[in-house]
């Protein structure tokens, strides 16, 4: 495993993280429980120290399963998750004010079963709250130990900078694959330019980078791939297709290019990968055993642009 040292902090992460969104039991379908303890219990084992959640991913399930995954190995993880997002029965409300984070906060801390956050990232940006009112408030909570390092979801450039100018930020985490290259043009060039660390979801789209969709799919209502992933339907899955059909032409792994393309793109810190069982992650961390030549880069990027 490879690992990335963010600036001015002493965290030192695997350029390969877990993500646990998968753990939900909602938007991607039945889990078991000890199945995703047992992912977590693999991911640490290939040296993976990144674990990134949020307590909305099936409202604590996923915080929970974590918890209870890594008690005992807490010295082998850096524990990322975030506040921002409430559920409300089938409805998110976006919710960044400091008397929402303060319950959202201590509800992950009991749930991880763990004493401080070590990265606490805003999940996506909350239009009536001004985002300096949320920082302030994060500030006085790593005063007060329970978050280590302040991180951000979802941001863009402008926002991202209003961060940056008011507190201290060291990661923003965006979604980032061949397919979804939007941060390419303003985000990433201003992250490298900061210093964050980017952290990186979404490299395989869901899935459909893997390879495995070989006509559209037709996915239950409420599947995550059928909302948040626009690569799934009419034409965008049959331009999708074709790209990943030239993308064959490479005689790799599908999915391993997928994740080493994103990795090795300047900037970036770290990949996040969605796994439930021991035998995904392990087949993720085998990415990392290979690298893309500069040649071959460079020709992805012509073929996926």
């Amino acid at each position: 495993m490879k690992y990335f040292n963010i600036k001015d902090t002493d965290l030192q992460i695997s350029t390969l993280a877990l993500g646990t969104w998968v753990f939900s039991g909602d938007c991607w379908g039945v889990v078991n429980e000890q199945e995703c303890i047992d992912t977590v219990s693999a991911a640490i084992d290939q040296g993976i120290n990144l674990i990134d959640t949020a307590p909305i991913y099936g409202y604590g399930a996923a915080e929970s399963l974590v918890g209870k995954a890594i008690k005992g190995r807490r010295d082998k993880v850096v524990v990322a998750t975030k506040c921002g997002l409430i559920g409300i029965g089938a409805h998110i409300k976006h919710n960044l004010k400091p008397g929402s984070i303060r319950t959202e906060v201590e509800e992950s801390l009991t749930r991880l079963q763990i004493e401080c956050i070590d990265i606490y990232q805003c999940h996506w940006p909350d239009p009536n709250t001004p985002i300096e009112e949320t920082l302030e408030f994060l500030c006085k909570l790593q005063k007060e130990g329970k978050i280590k390092y302040i991180g951000v979801s979802n941001f863009d450039e402008k926002l991202l900078k209003r961060a940056c100018d008011f507190t201290k930020i060291v990661t923003l985490q965006n979604q980032y694959s061949l397919i979804e290259r939007g941060i390419e043009e303003y985000v990433l060039p201003m992250c490298r330019k900061l210093n964050l660390g980017v952290l990186t979801y979404g490299p395989l789209a869901g899935g459909i980078l893997s390879g495995k969709y070989k006509k559209e799919p037709n996915f239950k209502p409420g599947d995550s791939r059928s909302f948040f992933y626009k690569c799934y339907k009419g034409e965008e899955f049959n331009k999708t297709k074709k790209k990943i059909d030239e993308l064959e032409k490479f005689k790799r792994p599908l999915n391993q290019l997928a994740v080493n393309w994103v990795r090795q793109q300047s900037g970036v810190a770290s990949v996040i990968t969605g796994a439930r069982t021991p035998a995904q992650i392990i087949q993720n961390a085998k990415s990392f055993e290979w690298d893309l030549s500069d040649e071959e880069l460079i020709e992805i990027s012509r073929i996926t642009k």
